[in-house]
């Protein structure tokens, strides 16, 4: 999973741009999310989506996914699971100060960040993680929020 991970962080812009034109797709389907409703929906994508997340980005399904704004980089394998940058315990040579085998994945986030059309998401403080969406699908969370705050005309995912 490691290998796949960071392989992930090289391939950032690819993957952004699949990911994007996923999102589309959830868009579009808002009406059949809402003629299923999403509490019914929640299950069979959360399956979906957690196989795909987990194989890419070895993910922990915490419901609030950040991979856009961290270069592909999931910050919840952060054994610390800090959502906003590194710790002051990163090692010279990059490596995790709890895991030091594994490369911080802070110094993976800026590096995917990087290879992205738009890293300045990286720079975006976030928010803390609400432990009440842990195992729930941020795919189907994402389509409403984006639905909603298109309909409201206001960004709503703060």
């Amino acid at each position: 999973m490691y290998l796949v991970r960071r392989w992930s962080v090289r391939n950032a812009r690819a993957l952004e741009l699949l990911y994007q034109g996923f999102e589309g797709v959830l868009r579009i389907l808002h009406p059949l999310w809402l003629l299923i409703g999403y509490q019914r929906m929640e299950r069979p994508v959360r399956v979906v989506e957690r196989f795909i997340k987990e194989v890419l980005f070895d993910c922990r399904m915490c419901g609030h996914c950040l991979l856009g704004e961290t270069g592909m980089s999931c910050p919840m394998n952060c054994p610390k699971e800090l959502r906003n940058g590194p710790c002051g315990g990163v090692r010279e040579d990059g490596g995790c100060e709890v895991v030091p085998a594994m490369c911080c994945v802070w110094i993976d986030a800026w590096t995917g960040s990087r290879h992205m059309r738009d890293g300045s998401g990286i720079f975006q403080v976030q928010s803390a993680l609400e432990n009440t969406r842990r195992g729930h699908s941020s795919w189907l969370r994402e389509a409403r929020l984006t639905k909603m705050s298109l309909s409201l005309g206001k960004d709503i995912h703060q």
